[in-house]
């Protein structure tokens, strides 16, 4: 019997749809006879992680009953909590209801799946986005994406046939949930705190794991390996800057990297709720919430994404908040320090942010010493020494403390 956190939904365990053995080879061979639809990034990232089980208890594509009550309530028609919205949309307008299709990546030609289609049906785009991104304004990466869907959103189960190139391209770094909790069980943890990561760690993010590693059993340091707006730091990149901080900064054996293949919404407040529904499956108790956690510009508060967990159904999630106050380098209090902890003023402070060290490094500049640790900056500067399409990367008021609300 496991002592690690129940994966969620009523049934209590790993749901993955990946097939294996023969019934992989047979559903491959028959995919090959079925209707072929092309499928977006965000589409085939979400179909992975139902195949691995990290979206543990869907079956499919949601119904329109289903997308309502995400959309409302966060929760699916059966009263499965969910927070955002997992669809599959299309423009082909000779799909009906009983087709059976083969579902591909558009972006690599990758047949991911199959699926029987049990609804057709549509949807208010910007309903959906006041809904989980609290706008419309398309200038949002999340937004932008909804706002060219299809027409149609198809619903069904879906039989999940390959990983794409994930198992592969990250090699002992991409886990399926049933992998981390096998790792957990024999660290002997029971209490693990996820932290979410898409930028390297600076000292921030190291100060967040460690305060998490004072009182828990272990911290699982838990990157995004899928697709990410443009000027963000990529996946392999990111692993070689925390593999330096962790072999170097981190007491062996209290914390365990992986990765996952989901996109990212930058849904900041219905973000934190997916990112702790699906840590849970991965067998983490508690979920790190820190500052502007999944945001993205001003659209959200900087602790909006804490405040959201106290207004979802009492017991729909077990994975709990860790709520972490606002952190920075204090030059009086002579290192790193929180708002709960610091009592000096503004002008003693130096906030770090994910987007202030890309914007610094991809315009030459020199980051302070405070920012990030010297093998970290090494294995950055080398990066955009190298990158040849620059991205310019804005500063928003979560990166720079001008904002309106603590």
């Amino acid at each position: 019997m496991s002592d690690l956190i129940a994966p969620h939904g009523k049934e209590e365990r790993l749901m993955p749809l990946l097939l294996e053995g023969d019934e992989l080879r047979a559903e491959t061979e028959r995919a090959k006879t079925l209707k072929e639809i092309k499928i977006t990034s965000r589409e085939t990232s979400d179909l992975i992680m139902m195949g691995i089980g990290a979206f543990t208890p869907l079956t499919g594509f949601m119904t329109r009953a289903d997308w309502q009550g995400v959309c409302d309530k966060f929760t699916m028609a059966d009263g499965t909590f969910w927070p955002i919205p997992i669809t599959l949309s299309t423009d082909e307008e000779q799909v009906k209801e009983g087709d059976e299709l083969a579902l591909v990546d558009e972006d690599t030609g990758t047949t991911i799946a199959t699926m029987q289609v049990s609804e057709k049906y549509t949807i208010d785009k910007e309903y959906e986005c006041k809904a989980v991104f609290r706008t419309t304004d398309t200038e949002h990466p999340g937004v932008a994406k909804v706002m060219v869907q299809g027409k149609y959103n198809l619903a069904g189960p879906v039989k999940v046939i390959s990983e794409s190139y994930y198992p592969e391209q990250f090699k002992g770094l991409y886990q399926r949930p049933a992998e981390s909790r096998k790792i957990f069980e024999e660290k002997g943890w029971r209490r693990v705190a996820a932290l979410q990561l898409r930028n390297p760690m600076h000292r921030s993010h190291e100060y967040l794991a460690k305060i998490a590693v004072e009182v828990m059993d272990g911290v699982y340091i838990h990157q995004l390996v899928g697709k990410l707006k443009p000027g963000d730091i990529p996946a392999d990149v990111r692993v070689k800057a925390i593999e330096a901080l962790v072999d170097n900064y981190f007491v062996n054996d209290t914390v365990v990297q992986g990765g996952y293949p989901m996109e990212m919404r930058y849904a900041g407040p219905r973000e934190a709720l997916l990112h702790a529904t699906f840590r849970q499956n991965y067998g983490c108790s508690h979920m790190i919430i820190g500052r502007d956690h999944a945001g993205v510009g001003d659209y959200y508060g900087p602790f909006d994404a804490q405040k959201i967990f106290n207004e979802i159904p009492k017991g729909a999630l077990k994975c709990e908040n860790l709520n972490i106050d606002w952190t920075f380098h204090c030059y009086k209090c002579g290192g790193m320090a929180s708002m709960r902890t610091c009592p000096h003023g503004k002008e003693d402070r130096l906030l770090l942010s994910g987007t202030m060290v890309r914007k610094t490094l991809s315009e030459g500049g020199d980051l302070p010493a405070e920012f990030s640790r010297p093998e970290v900056v090494e294995i950055l500067k080398e990066y955009y020494q190298n990158l040849e399409d620059k991205v310019e990367i804005k500063l928003h008021g979560a990166a720079t403390g001008e904002v309106k609300n603590k």
